[in-house]
């Protein structure tokens, strides 16, 4: 039998899978799907919001990554984060207590910089693994009119993109592969690409809870593993609509693309928490463009969203072709 590869399961088997898991519970409003990063749980007139996301790639920052990533799908719904729940796996050879200390500070700074408590969770030692694994789970309530459900989205929606491709790619490269550019690119641009934490930075906090105080926000869907173009490929898909997007419309940052070209990688298919889709109604996109310039964030039309018969489609060079999807993110063939 074939062995799968590092990454994202297949999406027809996790469609599949998935399939045979039925919800009873009719108060789960938001359920599983591909595309789908969190689940909403009606409570009266709020809905609680659940999110789970590990962190396999990074080791340094690694505190500071597992809290903005699931901070951010949780936005993605028109939600603030409230509560966040960390297991934390160590490598039996390489942990001592610098490492431990450096992780926590990291958690510490991330939740304090979001209002997030941190109320439980788990910490172990664990044999077999060559680098930290951080696994977070992160909680919040929003107005049962706040929520923002992918299946709002509707043909004719505008797609927003905000900040670029590929942020936080840009960021592990720097970190992780730091001597690999250091022949090709100045310390400056290498310690310019590690600040991408941070500025441009990897939260979507600040412009998901803009786009949605400006206007009629269909769906928002944040880029991670797969990056910028496997993220598009998934919010069509958890809508059941087609979509076409002008490659020439997506920013592409620097030093990050540079670097890309420099490893061969693909900077659409390369990890990208720090970018936000956003589906809205057409009427609104220009306010909601502007609501989250004001806040210092680029935001940008790339397309809009179309019936599902006509495809997922990327319009590059002239040419219209199926968007190309990266089950394994491009950054993961960095650490074979």
């Amino acid at each position: 039998m074939l062995k799968l590869r590092p990454g994202k399961l297949d999406p027809d088997l996790l469609s599949r899978l998935l399939a045979e898991n039925e919800i009873e519970d009719e108060r789960v409003v938001v359920r599983p799907g591909v595309g789908r990063d969190v689940c909403a749980i009606r409570r009266g007139e709020k809905y609680l919001i659940a999110k789970t996301d590990p962190i396999t790639f990074a080791t340094s920052r690694i505190g500071w990554y597992v809290v903005h990533v699931n901070a951010n799908d949780i936005a993605t719904v028109g939600a603030r984060p409230s509560w966040f729940l960390v297991t934390v796996l160590l490598p039996e050879k390489d942990t001592d207590e610098a490492l431990v200390q450096g992780i926590w500070n990291d958690l510490r700074q991330a939740l304090d910089g979001i209002d997030c408590e941190l109320c439980g969770g788990h910490t172990e030692v664990t044999v077999g693994l060559d680098r930290p694994i951080l696994v977070g789970q992160m909680l919040a309530e929003v107005d049962a009119d706040r929520l923002v459900d992918k299946k709002s989205t509707r043909a004719g929606d505008r797609v927003l993109i905000t900040k670029g491709a590929p942020v936080e790619g840009t960021a592990i490269m720097a970190f992780e592969k730091g001597d690999l550019l250091a022949d090709s690119f100045s310390p400056d641009d290498v310690e310019r690409a590690r600040e991408f934490l941070e500025k441009p930075g990897i939260s979507v906090l600040t412009e998901a809870l803009a786009a949605c105080d400006a206007g009629d926000v269909h769906a928002m869907h944040d880029p991670t593993e797969g990056g910028v173009a496997t993220g598009l490929w998934e919010l069509a898909k958890a809508s059941h609509l087609g979509m076409l997007i002008h490659a020439k419309h997506i920013p592409l940052i620097e030093p990050g693309v540079s670097f890309c070209q420099e490893l061969g990688l693909d900077p659409l298919g390369t990890i990208s928490s720090g970018t936000l889709l956003i589906c809205v109604d057409a009427d609104n996109a220009e306010a909601i463009r502007e609501a989250v310039r004001s806040q210092g964030i680029a935001c940008r039309d790339i397309g809009e969203m179309r019936p599902e018969k006509e495809g997922i489609v990327l319009e590059r060079d002239g040419k219209r072709v199926p968007m190309p999807t990266f089950p394994q993110d491009e950054i993961s063939r960095l650490f074979k």
